[in-house]
């Protein structure tokens, strides 16, 4: 197995209009909205928490020319379905959404890209579906093997995951706005979309996906034995105060294939805006690579 280490500088970031198709998969009767771009190999973006499809608007824009690029909104978030009750948000229905999109564009297989939430979502697509996961392209979430380790041993990631166990509590939903939720949106005119999108979603939904799918304490370092069997391309902002850079050591022994690893230096955990164009640039060079 070949192992890539690149090193990374802050990059800035693209500006640009879209130009989307929209429409929705069906998901077991749970409408999932997407907005695609491009045509030839699928690609399936994956945001995270909180954030929505638009957060990938950089990276499509770049690889609409080689590639059909479809990022979603995740179920409970902007214009796809919001079902109720934590239990509609196991990791097991949301590895679901993203093979129902893969179906949805007549595939059998795609190139998976997650950030935080969809990160971790990808990492369960690639181990509990390898058949549908040509390439995987993970952003700012370890492997989780890596983040359980550093749950269990680590007290500065344990201290750092503080707003985790505080998501873990019912009633938590209670204290989010859109407004504020949208706070680390730093282009103003995207701000406002945000705070839109957050608008329509539904925010015991988000705070589920941390009650049924986030460690609980007391942390263990539990591995799970399966191996990724696609390449992976990994990219990490250091910047980020909630995942820190130590659940990134290690994650060699989980990959069956090659792992590239970029970290991007002066980039915090939303490293596909903060450093928008090495970020597209990166992604778009290991996809095409031979």
């Amino acid at each position: 197995m070949r192992v890539w280490l690149l090193l990374c500088l802050f990059a800035g970031t693209l500006t640009g209009a879209l130009s989307v198709r929209e429409g929705y998969a069906d998901s077991g009767g749970v409408k999932i909205h997407y907005a695609a771009m491009g045509k030839g190999p699928l690609v399936v973006m994956i945001h995270g928490f909180p954030d929505y499809w638009y957060t990938w608007r950089h990276q499509m824009e770049a690889l609409a020319p080689s590639f059909e690029v479809v990022a979603i909104d995740n179920r409970g978030y902007n214009l796809s379905d919001k079902p109720k009750g934590a239990e509609s948000y196991e990791m097991r229905l949301l590895v679901g959404d993203v093979a129902a999109v893969i179906r949805h564009f007549g595939r059998e297989k795609a190139i998976v890209v997650g950030h935080d939430w969809g990160g971790a979502i990808a990492w369960q697509v690639a181990l509990q579906r390898p058949e549908m996961v040509e390439k995987l392209v993970i952003l700012n979430l370890p492997h989780p093997n890596g983040m359980a380790r550093e749950l269990a041993s680590n007290p500065e990631q344990q201290k750092n995951a503080a707003y985790a166990r505080r998501f873990q509590a019912e009633g938590s939903e209670k204290g989010l706005t859109a407004e504020g939720l949208a706070r680390w949106v730093k282009d103003p005119e995207a701000r406002k979309l945000y705070v839109e999108a957050f608008g329509r979603s539904d925010f015991a939904a988000m705070m589920a996906y941390y009650q049924r799918n986030y460690p609980r304490e007391p942390y263990t370092a539990r591995e799970d034995p399966r191996k990724v069997m696609a390449p992976v391309l990994q990219i990490h902002g250091l910047n980020d105060p909630a995942l820190l850079p130590g659940g990134l050591n290690g994650t060699w022994q989980w990959l069956a294939q090659d792992w590239t690893l970029v970290t991007v230096p002066g980039a915090g955990h939303f490293v596909q805006q903060d450093a928008a164009e090495l970020v597209s640039k990166t992604m778009k060079m290991w996809l095409l690579r031979d």
